[in-house]
């Protein structure tokens, strides 16, 4: 055997990513909306996810309609700079409007010209809205998995968002079956841990009577060596 084909493969690169999850009460229930993912995503296909992917480039360069909040700000530049706090909260808001067609935003007189990526979301009359956005929990991928992102988890009630949230048929193709689910239905689908843990955490916000406290610690997730290494932003 050659050292070439003996040569471990290379590890892949952390790259930042972020996830929208959608709130909203239904007869007195909340509800979160989650799709599956279609065979050909590299990355757990068939899973059940919220909306989300990596941050891209163009995302540091989109000027919202409305800010972060200060609480939300300072959480996540704990760990990034502003510009790039923002940039992946951009990432949540233009995962949503692609996988689910649904917009995060308001009109807003001020124009500007559309990064790579957001041509579409932009001609809809809208701006990216971040003021009613609540970072919740923050997780590194293990290592071993064919990608590996620095993913947080932002929630947001339903009333923020435009679109029409009960159709079959949102969406590019990543994400099939768009349904609001129970939490009792969420946890019996297929997820990965680190989805459970999410939903494990906007119970317990629910269940502390505010989902966007501004005081509550944010709890984040990640291996160091070979064992999982917990802490709050």
């Amino acid at each position: 055997m050659s050292e070439a084909a003996a040569a471990p493969a290379k590890a892949p690169a952390i790259r930042d990513a972020a996830t929208m999850i959608i709130v909203r009460q239904h007869r007195g229930e909340p509800k979160v909306l989650m799709g599956e993912r279609s065979s050909g995503h590299v990355f757990f296909p068939h899973h059940y996810v919220f909306p989300g992917g990596r941050v891209d480039r163009a995302d540091g360069y989109v000027k919202p309609a409305t800010d972060l909040r200060a609480d939300v700000l300072e959480r996540l530049t704990q760990a990034c700079t502003e510009r790039r706090a923002r940039a992946l909260a951009m990432a949540a808001v233009r995962e949503t409007f692609e996988e689910a067609g649904l917009i995060i935003g308001k009109p807003h007189p001020v124009q500007q010209r559309a990064p790579k990526g957001w041509e579409d979301f932009f001609a809809t009359g809208n701006a990216p809205c971040l003021e009613n956005l609540s970072f919740i929990y923050r997780a590194v991928t293990p290592p071993g998995r064919p990608r590996r992102f620095n993913a947080r988890f932002f929630v947001i009630d339903a009333e923020h968002v435009q679109g029409d949230m009960d159709r079959d048929d949102q969406g590019d193709g990543e994400l099939l079956k768009l349904k609001w689910f129970t939490f009792a239905d969420a946890y019996e689908l297929k997820i990965r841990p680190i989805t459970a843990m999410a939903l494990k955490e906007i119970e317990a916000r629910i269940a502390g009577g505010n989902l966007h406290d501004p005081n509550r610690p944010v709890p984040w997730v990640k291996s160091v060596g070979k064992e999982r290494v917990k802490g709050y932003h």
